[in-house]
């Protein structure tokens, strides 16, 4: 398992990170606390404290973790 730290910010922040999990096959987790949600589920990411940085979870992919890594670059804070 690998965790880095995001910021989503607004809507369109949401909802392009969702547009770019789903082009990965595998499973990813958000967390907050222990609060804890599918990274492909836009539901899911809105009933989260988005004012916070959270916790994504890269559980199991085929993908390599460096594409994941660019592909969200941009959401991507130091910890």
């Amino acid at each position: 398992m690998k965790s880095i730290m995001i910021k989503l910010e607004t809507i369109e922040d949401v909802k392009e990170f969702v547009s770019i999990m789903v082009q990965f096959n595998g499973y990813f987790d958000l967390a907050s606390g222990r609060y804890i949600v599918d990274a492909k589920s836009v539901m899911g990411i809105f009933s989260m404290d988005l004012s916070k940085a959270l916790e994504l979870r890269i559980l199991e992919t085929n993908e390599q973790k460096e594409e994941i890594m660019a592909a969200l670059k941009s959401f991507i804070v130091e910890e």
